[in-house]
């Protein structure tokens, strides 16, 4: 665990690092993001940006409904997270509403499901509780 802890770290360093050295010249345009102003385009974003982010969301519910994190894999949700938080750095460059918001679901969706998988994890490797992986 420890080993993909330090793994999860780098990857949020090397994250982290790559944004910030892009905000030298980060102009959100508030006004933009803020004035109500539907088009097409918008509507577009709204409806792509709701079936990609809640096609993770079925994978949580069934692991909170078997309160097992067995069958799942917390990387793709790991990986997924972090990429999404550079959707939303990039929604805020493009002045991009559904692009911004629903990356912040997603984001939380993903790591609702890492938080779970490792609780699941740990509650089994307690005694009497039963190991799934």
């Amino acid at each position: 665990m420890n080993r993909l802890s330090g793994r999860i770290a780098l990857v949020i360093l090397c994250v982290s690092l790559i944004s910030l050295t892009g905000c030298q010249r980060l102009v959100v345009d508030t006004k933009k993001l803020i004035t109500p102003s539907t088009e097409l385009s918008e509507i577009v974003g709204f409806l792509a940006g709701l079936g990609t982010t809640f096609a993770a969301f079925p994978d949580l519910l069934a692991m909170l409904r078997r309160k097992s994190s067995e069958g799942m894999n917390p990387r793709m949700s790991a990986i997924m997270g972090l990429f999404q938080i550079l959707w939303i750095y990039y929604g805020l460059l493009i002045a991009s509403r559904p692009v911004v918001i629903w990356n912040v679901i997603a984001v939380l969706i993903n790591f609702l499901t890492v938080g779970a998988y490792a609780h699941f994890l740990k509650s089994a490797k307690k005694p009497g509780g039963t190991r799934t992986s």
